[in-house]
């Protein structure tokens, strides 16, 4: 038997879907909005077909979350986000003011290399496909090893009907040997323009020595403040329905709850009536024995699992109602694993006396685990929302609204992104919820509306009064004789040697 060395077949392959991309990119640079546009539809078409079969296939490959759930964000992503892309322009002319004589021209930045995460694979990478090819890019993907059948089956959909509507071959690519060596170059290529890693921290070192423009998205564990002023039972329905959505693998949803002294007893109450099971202190050592063994890193075959089965798991029963298992927890620190970013229907709950405290309890819980990635506040009191808006570092703040769902747009006005940038210092350069936008430069264009004499005249007049002024706008009136068409660099000399003149009898 012929032994074959897949990390050297994957690299090889990378080098070829890079060559590729590289003379796509050539052919996409002809292509207008409207082609684009033409093809996203057709793209995101073809992928509605099989949302439901896509959910499916990933729940079974990777064992996390729950179909039900996958299949509504990926019909979310084939539906809404075309609608909402409709009407946008990221590719030639994006805006033009003709009063002011500017304009602004969108250009795409080449090639992207997206690494797609295990947790979140089908929506990811039909999301990012769709973004990519909506403002002109190539875009190659590695698919997470434990979700390759998938990602790899959700990309032929996409790469099929992409052909059948006239994108280039090769502008969109999946890797098919998938391997870490592969991977790496793949986004240490010459030809990458942007690295895409959102949802695999595993390969965060990896993507920032290739040296590239990086989207990180950071790990997961948003804390959410209950305010004495919220609507507590809207606020805590919120927040269990985040966090039990795929069983709590969705990046931005609500892992710690910090709740004001005061309603903390209420909101206790109605967690309870919502499905959430307050864990005794040996049912929580049980968990956590489960969950992060020996050296406190967490078992990957339990991400995405329900509560009932983790409570079974660790060695005691919940009600079959019980959609989030809780833990009251007063402090922070390294040696608690509660205060670690869980990837599922886990939350830990904090009290602290009011907002001020609230506050510096969430700026040390983003600081900790959550990379600024999400934070979420429940509250009516517009001058406490403000204070957390001005004060948290945080790449998005939500407002009486669920993690998941108001990070995704589907209940806030923000972008219908399934890529989330955070704000982790030195790693990503952005905290957009990403966009096309975020796949582009723009080129500004500015008309000449004044002569540079004219601005000459304007700064004088700032400068030292309109006295002064006069004197340098005579020499212009009178520096060029009538009928002379001298040129403009002579008359700025002049123009320059009055100037300095001036600015030397003034010393």
């Amino acid at each position: 038997m012929r032994f074959v060395d897949k990390d050297l077949l994957s690299v090889q392959e990378a080098r070829i879907l890079m060559e590729n991309a590289g003379e796509a990119r050539k052919v996409l640079a002809g292509f207008e909005q409207e082609r684009l546009d033409r093809i996203v539809v057709h793209m995101a078409q073809a992928a509605a077909k099989h949302a439901r079969e896509l959910a499916v296939m990933s729940c079974e490959e990777t064992e996390y979350g729950n179909w039900q759930d996958k299949y509504r964000k990926n019909r979310y992503i084939c539906e809404y986000l075309p609608e909402k892309l409709k009407t946008m322009r990221f590719v030639g002319i994006i805006s033009e003011d003709r009063e002011e004589k500017m304009m602004k021209v969108g250009v795409p930045l080449g090639i992207i290399a997206a690494l797609t995460p295990s947790a979140n694979p089908v929506s990811t990478a039909i999301y990012q496909a769709l973004i990519a090819v909506k403002s002109g890019n190539a875009i190659v993907f590695a698919p997470h090893e434990r979700a390759a059948k998938t990602t790899g089956r959700a990309l032929d959909i996409l790469m099929e009907a992409a052909a059948e509507a006239g994108l280039p071959d090769g502008a969109l690519s999946c890797l098919g040997t998938v391997t870490r060596q592969g991977t790496e170059e793949l986004i240490g290529h010459p030809a990458v323009s942007l690295v895409i890693g959102t949802g695999v921290p595993e390969m965060t070192e990896a993507a920032k020595a290739a040296g590239k423009p990086f989207i990180y998205g950071g790990t997961v564990g948003s804390p959410a403040f209950i305010e004495r002023t919220a609507d507590i039972p809207r606020a805590v329905k919120a927040i269990v329905a985040s966090r039990n959505f795929d069983y709590g693998i969705v990046p931005a949803a609500e892992q710690y709850i910090v709740a004001d002294s005061c309603i903390a007893g209420e909101a206790k109450r109605e967690f309870e009536r919502n499905g959430a099971y307050f864990m005794s202190r040996d049912e929580e050592k049980q968990l956590i024995g489960l969950l992060c063994p020996e050296n406190g890193s967490q078992d990957p075959e339990l991400v995405g699992k329900p509560a009932r089965e983790l409570a079974r798991r660790a060695g005691f029963s919940v009600p079959d109602t019980v959609k989030v298992l809780v833990s009251e927890q007063k402090y922070i620190s390294d040696r608690n694993p509660y205060a670690r970013a869980l990837l599922c229907p886990v939350l830990v709950y904090y009290i602290e006396n009011d907002w001020v405290h609230a506050c510096e309890k969430c700026i040390e819980l983003l600081a900790n685990e959550s990379h600024g990635h999400t934070l979420v506040i429940h509250s009516k009191d517009e001058e406490v929302i403000r204070q957390f808006a001005l004060k948290k570092p945080v790449a998005r703040m939500l407002v009486n609204t669920p993690a998941v769902f108001g990070s995704m747009g589907v209940t806030t006005n923000l972008f219908p992104a399934m890529t989330l940038g955070s704000i982790t210092a030195g790693v990503g350069i952005t905290s957009d919820s990403v966009s096309p936008m975020n796949l582009i430069y723009v080129r500004n264009v500015g008309y000449g509306v004044r002569e540079i004499e004219d601005r000459m005249v304007e700064d004088a007049e700032q400068r030292t009064g309109r006295a002064d002024a006069a004197v340098l706008n005579t020499t212009r009136q009178t520096a060029v004789p009538e009928g002379r068409d001298d040129s403009l660099d002579d008359e700025l000399e002049r123009a320059m040697k009055k100037l300095l003149e001036w600015m030397a009898e003034e010393e």
